[in-house]
């Protein structure tokens, strides 16, 4: 390895953790009192209690700490390479205490509500890609097939998770297919879709590929949300994610797709 490749090697796995501004804690409910309280709810009373409670600050303090994932492009016209980082929540969206906390599996119509108020998006199918490329700690997926929108469903499935990771710490990828942004969402012929993808298998090949065949209020135990920090570092200099989306060019950072021209959802 050339001495400018490992410098750049070593300056980017030496990129620090972004603490995210987070409301003062006004909530105690642990993890397990959520499932407890939302044990009987449909997805719009869950999708609420969900709410209110991120909004109250209820989140682990591991989850504020959020996780770099540098990617680079080659302009082909000029032959110069584009790098860019970007900040994503170590895991997917929880409630609770450092204690006692859980995953939630909520709409993304709650999850965009919820993005929007940490200065976040929710990211496209290639950052998704990127994310568990980068991640520390790789989970087999674990499939349930009764009852999935349940959540007694979601509940037990965080704590299979949890039996898996064995207290490793560190970003997590393969447990949870992510809700993401997608050009497909705007040019799917029936309305109101929710785009979903990954829950990568060892290798990195996803059992779920893009997907827009279910309506946004369809939420299982399968699917989470993944917090991305709005503001991305370009060669340098920060930029909104939709002004990056936007480009021609530097789309590619971020997107994949033919058209990368969603960039949220509508609550």
């Amino acid at each position: 390895m050339g001495r400018l490749s490992l410098l750049i090697l070593l300056l980017v796995s030496c990129q620090p953790v972004r603490k995210m501004p987070w409301p003062g804690r006004v909530s105690n409910l642990s993890g397990t009192a959520f499932y407890r309280g939302a044990a009987g709810m449909k997805w719009q009373a869950r999708d609420s209690f969900a709410v209110e409670e991120i909004l109250k600050g209820n989140v682990p303090a591991f989850f504020k700490k959020f996780v770099p994932v540098s990617v680079s492009i080659t302009d082909a016209a000029s032959g110069k390479t584009i790098r860019a980082v970007y900040y994503v929540s170590p895991d997917y969206l929880s409630v609770g205490t450092d204690n006692d906390w859980a995953r939630i599996n909520i709409t993304p119509q709650a999850g965009q509500q919820i993005a929007d108020s940490f200065h976040c998006f929710l990211p496209t199918r290639k950052m998704a890609d990127d994310i568990y490329k980068a991640a520390k700690v790789k989970l087999e997926p674990v499939p349930m097939y009764a009852f999935r929108d349940s959540t007694p469903t979601m509940w037990q499935h965080h704590l299979i998770i949890e039996g898996q990771r064995k207290g490793r710490k560190g970003l997590i990828a393969g447990i949870k297919k992510d809700v993401v942004i997608s050009g497909k969402i705007t040019r799917d012929k029936k309305p109101d879709r929710v785009a979903i993808y990954g829950w990568h298998k060892p290798g990195g090949i996803p059992i779920q590929p893009l997907y827009t065949g279910h309506i946004n209020w369809w939420v299982d135990y399968s699917q989470g949300i993944r917090l991305v920090y709005r503001k991305i570092k370009v060669n340098g200099k920060w930029m909104d994610y939709i002004s990056i989306l936007k480009d021609p060019l530097l789309q590619k950072l971020l997107c994949d797709e033919e058209v990368c021209d969603f960039y949220r959802y509508s609550y």
